[in-house]
C-alpha cells in the first residue's frame, strides 16, 4: 500500500527528488499551470558570476525560492528569470588572479581584447557552475533566460538612462579627490567604500611647525597620513576650542588644551588662546623645500570638525589628499597639491620622493621629519580605515577627474518613492531614507576595462559633450557605419575604435576611456530584461517588481540603484516591497574564513547536510538578523524533522498493516469525532497563520507555526493520544476515521512545507498519495497542487481552545507529579481539578484522555477548591486551574505500577531486539511469588500491550533476548522471543 520508509536521509532524498523533477519536468508543468494566472512579478538580485556559489549566496537565493513557490502553489503565473551580474572589479580581479597578474600594466600588455574574452569566459563558466549549484538548493528559474548584465541588450539600456540624465543636466565630468585603489588603478565609489573598512595600523605623527614671524613657537599638528605631509597647505583648528601654548625645551609648542594630557612633556602653560585668534596665522610648511611648494603660504584656517578627541587638536590639511580637505580648501581658496599618480606613486614637482610609492615613503619622511627637528611624536595607531572592497588593498585618496550623476534633484523624489514602499523589517526604511538624505552625487565612472562603456563623447574643439542614448545613435553618428554594424560586442577594445561626427562643430571625437560603475549594470534589469524601450504594455504588465530580497547592505547597492534609475525613467519606485537580510556567519558567531577554520563550502554543505536543511535553516532565523551557520545547527534542524519523518513511519507502518480504506485525495474525513476532530481544526488555524506568514513574507514565523504544529500538536498529542487505536488489530469505524484524518493532515503539512523545504515535502508527498493512488488521480507533485487554505467546515475555535485548556490542565498535574516524586507510570486513585465552569464541558468530553495521560482511575471536577489533605494530595497551580492528586497508594494500584513498569521494560526489550511494531512475541518472566502474581492478574493487558502471544513464567531460552531488570523493590529477569505467524495484523 506504502513505501515503507528508512532512515531520513535528506541528502539522497534530495539527489532522487531532483532527478524525478527532471525526469517528468515538473518546473515545465507548474509554469505551464499557471500560465494567464494573476500575475506576481518577482525581480532577481543578479549572482556575481566570478566564483562558485557560497554558503552565504544561499541565504538570499533561498528566501527567493520559498516566496516563488509559495505564490506559484497559489497559482500566481511568474517570469522566474534568474540574473547574473558580469563586469566590472568582481570579475576583473577574479581574471587577474587567475592569469597571476598583480596590476593594469599587465592587463594592457596581454591585451584588452584577450582580457576581455577571459573575463567573459569566466562569467560563463562559473554562470553555469552556479546554476547547477543553485539547482541543488532545490531553487526554481528558467534557467536557459537568464539575464546577463554583460550583454549588449543591458549595456543599451544604461546608455538611454545615462543619455536621460545629460538631458536632464544631471551628468558631469568632475575634478575631486576620490578613494582610489593603486593595485586596480580606479577610484571607488562612496557606497562601495562603506562595508569595507579594515582594523589598520599606520604611523601617527605631530609635526611642530614653526609659526612665521614668531621666535620658537609652533603649531603641533596631528596626521596619521604622513605621506600626505608633502601635500600640506594649511593647518585647521575649531575656532571656539581653547587652545594653550605650552614650553617644553626652548619651545612653545600650540595645542587645544583638551588634548595636551597625551603629551606628557607639554606641562608649563605659557599662554591660552581661542582656536579663532589662530586663524590667519602663517606658518612654516613641513616640506617647503620641494618644487611644488613653491608660492604655496601656509596658513591656519577655521574649521568646525576639528575636535580634541585625538590627536592634537590641531589638524594637517592637504586639499590634494582627502574628500574633507578638498572641500575645506575650496571654501578657503587653498591651493591643492596632488602627489599620487594612478599608480600611487609620488609625481613630479616633489623631489627626492618622485617616484616613490607614496605608502612605502612613510617610514622614509618620518626619518626626513626627525632629522629636521620637525618631529614632535611618533607612534603606531590602530584605526578602522578604508580598503579597496575587491582586492582588499588599502585606500589612499588623490585628486581625480571621474564622470557624475547630481544627487539634489533626485533626491527628495528617490525619498518620496521610497516612503511608499514595504520594508521588511520595517527599519530597513529608515536606513534606506537615511542613505538618500545624505548620499553625494553619484561617481559613475571607472579607469578598467571590462565593463559597461561610458558612451560620452567630449569635443575638443566646440566643447560639446554628446552622449549616445542607443546602437542606432551610435550608427547614425558614426564617421564610419560599417565600424558599429561589425562590432562583436560593445565592450573595449572594440568600441573604442567608434568615431563619432560631433554634432556641434562636425570634428571627430572619440569615446572616453572610462568604464561605468558595476551598480549601473543591475540597476538597469527592471527595464532592460522586461522590454522597456522595445515593448512598453509588456514591461507594465510585469513592473513594478512585487518583491525584490538581497542583502542589507544593498541598500547602498543595488536597492539604491534600481531606486535612482527607475525614479529618473518613471518617476517612481521600481519595487513594491523590499526585504532585506543580514550576513551569514560560522557557527562560532565570527566572520567565516578557512584560516580560522568556521568556513562551510556550499557543495560540502549541500553533500553532508542536504539541501532541505540549508534552507530549513535560513527560513527558520529571523532574516534581519545576522546568523550562524553550521553542521551543528544542520544536526539540530535534522533532528527537529526526525518527529515528522517518525509520524510518517508510524502512519505508514500501521497502514501497511490494516490497509485502510483511504481516499485518492486525502480528502478530510467529514464525520471525525473527539481529537480527530481538533487535529483537523487546528490544522486549518495552522494553515491560515502559515499563508498569512507568506503572504506578509514573514519566513520565520510560517516554519514556526509548523513546526510547532508538528512537534507539539501532531506528534505530541493526537498521535501519542491515537497510537493505541493504531495499535489495535482490529479495524473500527473510530480507527479509519483516525487513519483518514491522519492522512489527511500528513499530506496538507507536506503542502505548507513545500515551499521551504521542496525535496522532502515532494518525497512525502508522493509516497503518500501517488504511489498509493497511481499516477494521474492526484498532481504527481507536491509544487503541482494548490496551497492550502483553511476549510470553513472544519473550523472550530470553541473545541481548539478547549483542548489546549484540558492540555494546560494536564500539564498541572504532571507538575504535581512531579513534585510529589510520583512517576507517570504508577497509576494514582484520582485527581481533583478545579477550573472555571465553563471547561467542565472541554474536561469531562476528554475525561479518558484525562484520566490516560495524568494515570488516575478517577476525575473530579470542581470550580472552587474543596477541602483536601495537604498530606495525601499533590497539588499545582496554573492561573485559572488547580490539579489535585491523590498521592496515596493502595496494594492494587502498587500492582498496577508494576505491571506498567513491566510493559516499559519489555517494549524498550522489543526495540533492542530489532523487532517491527508487528511482530508478535512469546514473552518470559521469571521473578518471585509476590511479583508473579501481580503479573498474572493483568495476564491480559501485559499481552496486549506487548503482542505477546504466550506469557510464561520459567526461564527465557537461551536463544532468546533477555534483560534483568527492577520490579517495585524487588527483581525480574525479562526474555522474549520472536513467535512465528503469518505476517497479517497482529
Amino acid at each position: 500500500m506504502f513505501t515503507t520508509p528508512g532512515p531520513l536521509d535528506f541528502v539522497a532524498l534530495a539527489r532522487e527528488t531532483l532527478a524525478f523533477w527532471d525526469r517528468h519536468g515538473i518546473f515545465a508543468q507548474l509554469v505551464a499551470k499557471n500560465r494567464g494566472g494573476p500575475r506576481y512579478s518577482f525581480l532577481d538580485g543578479p549572482i556575481t558570476a566570478n566564483n562558485p556559489m557560497g554558503v552565504h549566496h544561499a541565504r538570499g537565493r533561498t528566501y527567493k525560492d520559498v516566496v516563488q513557490r509559495h505564490r506559484a502553489m497559489r497559482g500566481f503565473d511568474q517570469r522566474f528569470q534568474n540574473g547574473f551580474d558580469c563586469q566590472g572589479l568582481w570579475v576583473e580581479v577574479e581574471v587577474e588572479r587567475a592569469l597571476g597578474f598583480d596590476g593594469k600594466g599587465e592587463i594592457e600588455r596581454m591585451g584588452l581584447d584577450a582580457f576581455a574574452r577571459a573575463c567573459r569566459e569566466r562569467v560563463v563558466r562559473f554562470a553555469a557552475l552556479q546554476t547547477e549549484q543553485s539547482r541543488r538548493l532545490g531553487q526554481w528559474m528558467d534557467w536557459e533566460r537568464s539575464y546577463y548584465t554583460m550583454s549588449d541588450t543591458n549595456i543599451a539600456y544604461i546608455w538611454h538612462f545615462l543619455a536621460e540624465c545629460h538631458r536632464r543636466g544631471w551628468l558631469y565630468q568632475g575634478h575631486r579627490v576620490m578613494p582610489w585603489c593603486v593595485r586596480c588603478g580606479t577610484s571607488i565609489s562612496q557606497h562601495e567604500m562603506l562595508d569595507s573598512y579594515a582594523e589598520l595600523t599606520h604611523r601617527a605623527v605631530v609635526v611642530a611647525l614653526p609659526i612665521a614671524g614668531r621666535e620658537r613657537a609652533a603649531l603641533l599638528a596631528w596626521t596619521t597620513t604622513p605621506w600626505t605631509l608633502p601635500a600640506n597647505v594649511a593647518l585647521a583648528v575649531h575656532p571656539e576650542l581653547t587652545y594653550e601654548g605650552v614650553v617644553a625645551g626652548d619651545r612653545v609648542y600650540y595645542v587645544a588644551a583638551a588634548a595636551r594630557a597625551r603629551f606628557p612633556e607639554l606641562r608649563d602653560v605659557r599662554d591660552r588662546v581661542t582656536g579663532a585668534e589662530l586663524v590667519g596665522l602663517r606658518y612654516v610648511g613641513p616640506f617647503d623645500d620641494l618644487p611644488a611648494q613653491q608660492g604655496v603660504e601656509h596658513r591656519v584656517v577655521a574649521w568646525d570638525d576639528v575636535v580634541a578627541d585625538e590627536g592634537t587638536g590641531i589638524v594637517h590639511v592637504a586639499p590634494g589628499c582627502g574628500q574633507e580637505d578638498f572641500e575645506l580648501g575650496r571654501r578657503h581658496g587653498l591651493a591643492t597639491l596632488a602627489p599620487a599618480g594612478e599608480d600611487g606613486r609620488y609625481g613630479p614637482g616633489f623631489g627626492w620622493l618622485e617616484g616613490r610609492s607614496v605608502l612605502e615613503a612613510v617610514p622614509d619622511v618620518i626619518t626626513n621629519l626627525r632629522g629636521r627637528g620637525l618631529l614632535f611624536h611618533d607612534a603606531a595607531h590602530r584605526h578602522r580605515y578604508p580598503t579597496c572592497w575587491r582586492c582588499g588593498q588599502e585606500l589612499i585618496f588623490r585628486l581625480v577627474d571621474e564622470w557624475f550623476l547630481r544627487a539634489d534633484e533626485v533626491r527628495p523624489l528617490a525619498r518620496a518613492a521610497n516612503a511608499e514602499v514595504v520594508w521588511h523589517p520595517e527599519h530597513m526604511r529608515l536606513r534606506m531614507d537615511d542613505w538618500l538624505a545624505n548620499m553625494g552625487d553619484w561617481c559613475i565612472s571607472r579607469k578598467r576595462y571590462w565593463g559597461l562603456p561610458l558612451p560620452f563623447y567630449p569635443c575638443a574643439s566646440c566643447q560639446r559633450l554628446t552622449v549616445v542614448r542607443s546602437v542606432e545613435d551610435l550608427r547614425a553618428l558614426a564617421l564610419d557605419p560599417h565600424t558599429v554594424d561589425s562590432l562583436p560586442e560593445l565592450h573595449r577594445p572594440w568600441i573604442d575604435a567608434v568615431a563619432l561626427r560631433c554634432p556641434g562643430c562636425g570634428g571627430e571625437v572619440r569615446r572616453v576611456t572610462e568604464v561605468g560603475d558595476c551598480w549601473l549594470d543591475a540597476g538597469v534589469v527592471p527595464f532592460s530584461t522586461l522590454g522597456y524601450l522595445e515593448d512598453r504594455a509588456q514591461w507594465a504588465r510585469w513592473f513594478p517588481a512585487d518583491f525584490v530580497v538581497e542583502m542589507a547592505a544593498q541598500i547602498r547597492g543595488w536597492f539604491y540603484a534600481l531606486l535612482f534609475m527607475s525614479v529618473t525613467l518613471e518617476g517612481r519606485a521600481p519595487y513594491r516591497t523590499v526585504m532585506a537580510h543580514e550576513r551569514v556567519l560560522g557557527e562560532d558567531g565570527r566572520e567565516m574564513h578557512k584560516s580560522w577554520g568556521n568556513a562551510v563550502w556550499f557543495d560540502e554543505a549541500v553533500d553532508r547536510m542536504g539541501p532541505d536543511v540549508i534552507r530549513y535553516l535560513f527560513a527558520s532565523q529571523p532574516a534581519a538578523e545576522p546568523m550562524r551557520f553550521g553542521y551543528g545547527a544542520g544536526r539540530e534542524v535534522t533532528r527537529r524533522f526526525l518527529t515528522l519523518w517518525n509520524v510518517y513511519s508510524l502512519f505508514v507502518t500501521y497502514a501497511n498493516l490494516d490497509r485502510p480504506a483511504l481516499t485518492n485525495d486525502a480528502a478530510a474525513p467529514r464525520d471525525a469525532v473527539g481529537l480527530d476532530t481538533w487535529v483537523l481544526a487546528r490544522l486549518q488555524t495552522v494553515v491560515r497563520d502559515v499563508g498569512v506568514a507568506l503572504d506578509g513574507y514573514q519566513l520565520r514565523r510560517a516554519v514556526q507555526a509548523v513546526e510547532a504544529f508538528v512537534q507539539d500538536d501532531l506528534s505530541n498529542w493526537y498521535v501519542r493520544r491515537r497510537r493505541r487505536w493504531f495499535w489495535k488489530g482490529e479495524m473500527t469505524a473510530q480507527k479509519l476515521l483516525a487513519y483518514r484524518a491522519l492522512h489527511h493532515v500528513l499530506v496538507r503539512v507536506c503542502q505548507l512545507l513545500a515551499p521551504v523545504t521542496p525535496f522532502v515535502a515532494d518525497h512525502l508527498y508522493r509516497a503518500l498519495l501517488v504511489e498509493r493512488a497511481g499516477a494521474g488521480v492526484p498532481p504527481v507533485s507536491v509544487h503541482l497542487t494548490a496551497f492550502p487554505e483553511p476549510d470553513p467546515a472544519l473550523e472550530d475555535a470553541d473545541l481548539e481552545i478547549g483542548v489546549a485548556f484540558v492540555r494546560r490542565a494536564l500539564s498541572v498535574g504532571l507538575a504535581a507529579r512531579n513534585a510529589a516524586g510520583v512517576k507517570v507510570r504508577q497509576p494514582l486513585g484520582r485527581a481533583v481539578v478545579i477550573a472555571p465552569a465553563g471547561m467542565h464541558r472541554w474536561l469531562a468530553e476528554f475525561e479518558a484522555d484525562v484520566r490516560d495521560e495524568l494515570n488516575v482511575e478517577a476525575v473530579e471536577l470542581h470550580e472552587s477548591a474543596p477541602a483536601l489533605d495537604p498530606t495525601v494530595f499533590a497539588t499545582a497551580q496554573d492561573g485559572d486551574v488547580t490539579v489535585a492528586l491523590d498521592t496515596r497508594l493502595t496494594p492494587a494500584l502498587r500492582r498496577q505500577g508494576l505491571v506498567r513498569h513491566l510493559v516499559h521494560q519489555v517494549q524498550m526489550l522489543r526495540k533492542d531486539a530489532g523487532l517491527s511494531v508487528a511482530d508478535r512475541i512469546h514473552l518470559f518472566v521469571s521473578t518471585d511469588a509476590e511479583r508473579r502474581a501481580a503479573v498474572e492478574e493483568h495476564a491480559a493487558y501485559v499481552c496486549a500491550e506487548t503482542l505477546a502471544v504466550e506469557l510464561g513464567f520459567d526461564a527465557p531460552p537461551d536463544d532468546g533476548a533477555v534483560r534483568q531488570i527492577k520490579l517495585d523493590g524487588g527483581a525480574a529477569t525479562v526474555g522474549l522471543v520472536r513467535a512465528a505467524y503469518d505476517g497479517g495484523r497482529p
